[in-house]
């Protein structure tokens, strides 16, 4: 395994990787604001040697626990929420993705600040810079991606491209152009989608994001 995914993952988490099929750990930093300054109680990856799922410290004895007693994936997954406080919530899962060789496409975008008046609304929330692809005739907004930048080994890339600039390749570039930017500053890029989406599952897999059969979980 890649160092760089690996150093992301025992920083983000609080250990990688797992020493079981289940491994609970309590960290720290599920009490701490995220990227997006909210606290995230529940955060988990699972790969081919197992999963690891990262907790409040306060929260750990009740998710061993409940993972001690729970017959299967399915219940655990239900109970959950309870476990770490957030009743009334749910457990998501998603595809997790990460990349150290972004594929060779053409660059698609420019990197400007994210209080640029060019900016949509939804891109603004991941401050510093972010990269935007613009109508080379009108300056109008076309795609773009965020950098989640969980800590600073590991920056996630959300990308969004609006309806009628679909069908371009737009997004697959610039996913690829983002994750070598993120790869020149010292971290690795990921990359998350639900399981069902399979037109961000095709824009990972041209922009060099294998699906290597890991699965992220979280709080929804």
């Amino acid at each position: 395994m890649d160092p760089r995914i690996r150093r992301h993952l025992a920083h983000w988490l609080g250990q990688w990787p797992a020493t079981a099929d289940l491994s609970v750990i309590g960290s720290a930093r599920r009490q701490q604001p995220g990227w997006d300054g909210a606290i995230h109680p529940l955060i988990g990856v699972r790969a081919v040697q197992g999963t690891v799922l990262s907790v409040p410290p306060d929260r750990l004895d009740a998710v061993r626990r409940l993972a001690d007693a729970a017959p299967g994936r399915k219940d655990l997954l239900a109970e959950l929420p309870d476990a770490v406080g957030q009743p009334g919530r749910t457990v998501y899962t998603g595809v997790f993705r990460w990349s150290t060789r972004p594929a060779p496409l053409e660059d698609a975008g420019n990197w400007v600040d994210c209080s640029d008046p060019v900016v949509p609304e939804w891109l603004r929330v991941f401050g510093h810079q972010v990269l935007i692809a613009a109508d080379p005739d009108t300056g109008g907004y076309l795609a773009g991606v965020g950098l989640k930048r969980h800590n600073q080994y590991g920056y996630e890339l959300a990308v969004g491209t609006e309806p009628p600039a679909r069908g371009r390749g737009l997004a697959r570039r610039l996913v690829a152009q983002a994750a070598r930017r993120v790869l020149d500053e010292g971290a690795v890029p990921t990359y998350q989608h639900a399981s069902d989406n399979f037109a961000s599952a095709r824009v990972a897999d041209a922009a060099g994001f294998p699906d290597r059969g890991w699965t992220s979980l979280g709080i929804g």
